[in-house]
């Protein structure tokens, strides 16, 4: 399996090769206006990834995972393509941003699937490696926040319930207990959701703080007092746990259980901190603000950002 992972790594990233790699790794950053009180942009704009060119007939994109996965939908992708388009959409008042954004609302609406425990999620039809291996169908609390945010503005700019009952019965996993079907854990008092479903659970940060904005836009969009409840709850657990994720040198990119802790990569760490400049403005707590400020300055070290790359391929050689 490890000799597996490690072809389909190297063709990813060889030079021209089209993989499922060039779409991720974007420039990550907050967007430039976020305002608290009003469901407008997304809080992170993808542009980069509105002009993402593999598009099936319909206008959903597809990735290319190489080897026996080959192309798939991603849920994930999909969402954030999306709310690219929908960034497009409202700063230049793009037509064909609009209609490709509700094509992939429509396409969300469609694939959300109920779950035996009576949840309804995004799966992703494919096998995935994690270090515990995810067999299809899996689903992923950053798909089911991301694909809500994507939904309630698609009701924002149509006023179409179709949108919002979809965002509706998408909500109901996040709210769930992992062991219940959802994808919420809870551990020393702290509410976490889970990218990956998997246990013991792993608490990836990116995953969790980009499934909260779901809950906070379902609030912004209906008034739910349950879903902003729950998201401060989220949020001041992201909180109280950021020292968790520090090492002195640079940002983690899960509690991995493992005795070598898991790095960021370098897109994940400048992800973190945009995530927590957005968490900063959304909440006001100056937890996530300090944070950003400490992991941009290990980001201008060369010689942290240095020993974060050693210590990264060290992780991989030992772990995967």
């Amino acid at each position: 399996m490890r000799s597996h992972y490690y072809r389909r790594i190297l063709s990813a990233y060889l030079p021209g090769r089209t993989s499922q790699l060039t779409f991720w790794h974007d420039h990550p950053r907050a967007a430039r206006e976020i305002t608290p009180s009003h469901l407008g942009e997304y809080y992170m704009p993808f542009i980069d990834k509105a002009h993402y060119p593999h598009l099936d007939i319909c206008g959903i994109p597809r990735l290319n995972y190489r080897g026996k996965i080959g192309w798939q939908y991603n849920p994930i992708a999909i969402a954030q393509y999306g709310l690219g388009r929908h960034t497009l959409f409202l700063r230049f008042g793009d037509q064909e941003s609009r209609d490709r954004f509700l094509i992939v609302a429509g396409w969300l609406v469609r694939n959300l699937e109920r779950t035996s425990s009576g949840t309804y999620v995004w799966n992703h039809h494919f096998n995935w490696e994690y270090r515990s291996p995810l067999q299809a169908p899996w689903s992923s609390g950053l798909a089911q926040g991301q694909g809500i945010s994507l939904l309630v503005r698609a009701y924002r700019e149509t006023r179409d319930d179709y949108y919002l009952e979809a965002a509706r019965r998408a909500l109901l996993a996040l709210s769930t207990p992992t062991e219940a079907g959802g994808m919420l854990t809870e551990a020393g008092g702290h509410l976490w959701i889970e990218e990956y479903i998997v246990d013991p659970p792993t608490h990836i940060l990116n995953g969790c703080l980009w499934a909260s904005w779901g809950l906070y836009d379902y609030w912004l969009a209906t008034g739910d007092r349950n879903a902003f409840d729950l998201f401060k709850a989220v949020s001041r657990s992201a909180a109280e746990r950021l020292p968790a994720f520090d090492t002195g040198f640079w940002s983690l990119y899960e509690q991995s259980g493992t005795r070598m802790k898991m790095l960021a990569s370098p897109f994940y760490h400048r992800l973190h901190i945009a995530q927590l400049e957005v968490m900063h403005q959304l909440t006001g707590d100056a937890s996530f603000q300090s944070f950003a400020l400490l992991w941009s300055r290990y980001q201008s070290n060369a010689v942290k950002r240095g020993y974060a790359f050693v210590h990264k391929c060290a992780f991989k050689i030992l772990y995967y």
